[in-house]
């Protein structure tokens, strides 16, 4: 099992703005990549698309970017990193106990992954320059973030090993929301996705306060 703690290689930078004026389109430009990903896919995003949709030329993007790869890079960056300070916010406001933690948890990935409609699940599979894997950097953050919070807590915890036992039980959560994603009937709607949520916290409790069952033959 891959440890989720070992953080993956950075990316190669694209070139980072230095003045006011040029940060300013790079966000316009990062804003219009944003929406036509998220309603076209990645695939069909193009440097051309985004430059018209940005109000730039393509000259102006090529200037900060190499190619579509690095511009997607940018975007991951843009988006993972703004849902990792989402996930860590909720938590922070977080109920002071485990089942708190984990219903701050539940709540906060389940809405990471209905913003943008499909694109977060997307960024998370999308691999930039080199052996960068963003999306795996999200998740080591995020789930860094969940035991952090859950640490005061752990003599909640009925497993017989408790660390394993949260580990296991934040990949879990992680693994519905995911696939809540990207199955063709997904819980959408507020009011289905604080269900969703809901039973998602519930159920990770409901394990981690069950002491082991003892192993049959």
């Amino acid at each position: 099992m891959r440890d989720m703690t070992v953080e993956p290689d950075r990316p190669v930078p694209y070139r980072e703005p230095r003045q006011a004026r040029s940060a300013a389109t790079l966000a316009r430009v990062l804003r219009a990549a944003e929406e036509i990903a998220s309603t076209d896919g990645l695939d069909e995003m193009t440097i051309t698309g985004v430059a018209a949709r940005a109000g730039v030329s393509v000259g102006t993007i090529y200037r900060r970017f190499e190619d579509k790869e690095q511009l997607i890079t940018a975007l991951s960056e843009r988006m993972l990193e703004r849902r990792e300070e989402y996930v860590a916010e909720r938590l922070r406001a977080a109920e002071p106990s485990l089942s708190g933690v984990m219903d701050a948890y539940a709540h906060a990935l389940l809405q990471s992954f209905a913003d943008s409609s499909s694109l977060f699940p997307e960024l998370l599979r999308a691999r930039g320059t080199g052996s960068l894997d963003r999306g795996a950097r999200t998740i080591t953050e995020i789930h860094r973030l969940l035991l952090e919070a859950a640490a005061p807590y752990t003599g909640q915890i009925r497993r017989s090993d408790p660390e394993t036992a949260l580990d296991t039980a934040a990949r879990a959560v992680l693994g519905a929301c995911f696939h809540n994603s990207v199955r063709p009937d997904p819980a959408t709607g507020e009011e289905a996705r604080l269900r969703y949520a809901d039973e998602l916290g519930a159920m990770a409790i409901a394990y981690l306060g069950t002491p082991d069952r003892p192993r049959t033959a």
